[in-house]
């Protein structure tokens, strides 16, 4: 088995919905990330062999995105491009499938350096009509957004409601999902202040504009925190008469998240210096799976988590169940500020531990997904 190693990750700035990013499209986006974290390994493009990209909402970009992506990049016309839809998970399942074909060789051919990510344009999904004869009275439009990334399909309900079911089953109430999301901001506007998120970001040239990025804003920085919670009052969330609202969850956004993995072989042989290695990896769709595989004091080996904020009660509930330290948890805020373009969050996560993590530290990424199910990647800094 083969030792798999990241040897870059970057991602672009994440614009908000109908923002800053609106007019470039996810593959676009896909190309400037897998380009930008070829070029931050120090390799030659001629060098990956395969892409996998995560990407949620594919209607009207085309056939194959994950190939329009590499082909932007300026990889050859050879290599190989699968794309993934795991909902939320969508980035991360990509590393996974990426580790996987590094650890086992599972063809003649040499498979020793690929790159993984997610990359989502929720600006630019459309909307659908019925394909038949209109009836008496007009056609309804859908919105893609919330009928493929956001609705349960089994209970026919918005993920908000079961962001609402497990704040019940957890006991957790509107002022402290309120708590954690003012938290989320403030902890990602003082990363973006010190520079913190900088080096894991390259820029996006958008076209009306000419050459340039547009600024990273923690989705509504530019509202006071406090004028922004001013929803906190109201006597009604989103969904019936709960605790999540619009404030205290995630956000519809457009970015890409690109890293280069290889094996401890690759790395010798290119002459890269790894910057993390891929430590195990797991998916479950039953949160007894994840609990029954713990050990006594695993939680201590972990210095830090990132687990993405589609709701914040996603995070207070995992910090309640497993009963981790808070402070060591989604420490540069997280997709409740930073926001959640659905395919690219997953490997975003991972992406910020390489960066952020201390040389021998372990930090364990998990990240929830519609339909049922969770994964998780543990990496240990190099």
């Amino acid at each position: 088995l083969q030792e798999v190693v990241i040897v870059s990750a970057v991602r672009t700035p994440m614009g908000s919905f109908r923002g800053s990013l609106a007019a470039v499209p996810a593959t676009k986006l896909g190309s400037v990330a897998i380009k930008g974290a070829i070029e931050k390994a120090g390799i030659s493009p001629e060098e990956v062999k395969e892409v996998y990209m995560g990407n949620v909402l594919q209607a009207a970009e085309g056939q194959a995105p994950t190939r329009q992506a590499l082909l932007g990049a300026g990889l050859t016309i050879g290599t190989p491009a699968t794309t993934i839809n795991k909902v939320c998970a969508s980035g991360m399942k990509s590393i996974m499938l990426a580790a996987q074909s590094l650890i086992i060789k599972t063809c003649v051919c040499v498979q020793d350096v690929m790159v993984a990510g997610g990359m989502e344009s929720m600006s630019n999904v459309p909307y659908v009509m019925a394909r038949e004869t209109p009836p008496y009275g007009g056609v309804r439009m859908e919105d893609l957004i919330v009928k493929d990334g956001l609705t349960d399909v089994y209970n026919k309900f918005h993920m908000g409601n079961c962001a609402e079911n497990t704040a019940k089953q957890c006991k957790i109430s509107r002022e402290e999902q309120d708590a954690y999301a003012i938290s989320s901001y403030s902890r990602s506007k003082a990363a973006h202040e010190s520079g913190v998120l900088a080096k894991e970001i390259v820029p996006v040239s958008i076209p009306q504009r000419g050459a340039g990025a547009p600024r990273e804003r923690c989705s509504r920085q530019d509202v006071a925190v406090n004028k922004l919670f001013f929803c906190c009052n109201f006597n009604k969330s989103c969904f019936f008469s709960g605790t999540v609202t619009a404030a205290n969850a995630s956000t519809l956004n457009d970015g890409a998240a690109a890293l280069v993995l290889m094996t401890a072989d690759a790395a010798k042989r290119l002459n890269v210096t790894p910057l993390a290695r891929i430590v195990c990896r797991c998916q479950t769709q039953r949160v007894e799976g994840i609990i029954h595989r713990t050990r006594s004091g695993w939680k201590e080996d972990i210095a830090m988590w990132e687990i993405n904020e589609a709701f914040s009660v996603v995070v207070l509930a995992n910090i309640k169940m497993l009963d981790i330290d808070p402070a060591k948890v989604n420490v540069n805020g997280g997709a409740v500020s930073l926001g959640h373009p659905i395919g690219m969050s997953g490997a975003r996560i991972v992406g910020h531990m390489v960066h952020n993590l201390k040389s021998g530290q372990y930090g364990l990424a998990g990240i929830c997904n519609g339909g049922g199910g969770a994964s998780s990647i543990l990496i240990q800094k190099l």
